[in-house]
């Protein structure tokens, strides 16, 4: 399925959402169009985000500047314009079911707010990681100041939307931003399938159990009643037998 900035496919129960703008640049149609491509994964249990050559190089300013000049001056009407940037961005970061980033190339700014969203980020070596807002006099607010401390630190993330310098692969692995660098896009895609396929043979609940649960911003206390009660609701005589160990 084609859109006008993106492209949605299937394979088994794998989805792939692709940036199809050749630098994943996010104009105004790439947020319209990403609430209504997860709307139709179906019954895909496991979803990729790519671009079709680097990952993104985040908003395209020159695309969406005639909707954000208007509302500068006006609290009101500059979120109604966010508002449909969030729209698109949580829609991912809510999906039941794991979502996996592979990044090749620069992934900058709102790419880099729309990665954190995602469960899994893999990268190629030739990956590079920037939220540059503040040397374009701008406060990142697409939710990466929220997310990234989470998973790489508040002291990284300052360093990273302080100073809007871009870090590489090797940097974005040792600070857990991604979980796995391989050598060449190839490859990184390759893994992505495959590891998209193997959560995707697992079941369900679980999975949108593990990530609701991980998300749960509550107490301990509460986010652990949480996930019992997720259990009592949800496991199954099946997931209680136990695999296996012989060849």
């Amino acid at each position: 399925m084609t859109y006008e900035s993106l492209s949605l496919a299937r394979s088994g129960q794998v989805a792939t959402l692709t940036l199809t703008h050749p630098k994943g640049a996010f104009g105004p149609a790439t947020w319209r169009e990403v609430p209504r491509a997860l709307s139709e994964l179906g019954e895909a249990r496991a979803l990729i985000v790519r671009g079709a050559r680097a990952f993104s190089v985040g908003l395209d300013l020159r695309a969406t500047a005639p909707l954000i000049a208007p509302a500068l001056g006006d609290p009101a009407k500059f979120k109604a314009v966010v508002d449909e940037m969030h729209a698109a961005i949580e829609g991912l970061a809510v999906l039941p079911i794991p979502v996996i980033a592979a990044i090749d190339g620069w992934c900058i700014g709102a790419g880099l707010e729309l990665a954190a969203a995602c469960d899994l980020r893999l990268c190629s070596a030739a990956a590079r990681f920037s939220l540059p807002e503040v040397k374009l006099g701008i406060t990142a607010d697409l939710g990466g100041l929220q997310r990234l401390p989470g998973l790489i630190g508040r002291g990284r993330t300052a360093q990273l939307a302080l100073t809007g310098d871009p870090i590489d692969a090797a940097i974005a692995e040792r600070w857990g931003l991604v979980t796995e660098v391989h050598p060449d896009a190839q490859t990184m895609y390759a893994r992505a399938d495959a590891l998209a396929a193997q959560l995707a043979a697992l079941p369900p609940k679980a999975v949108e159990g593990t990530k609701r649960i991980l998300a749960d911003e509550r107490p301990h206390a509460e986010s652990l009643a949480a996930a019992v009660a997720w259990n009592a609701r949800h496991m199954t005589a099946e997931g209680l037998t136990v695999p296996s160990n012989k060849a």
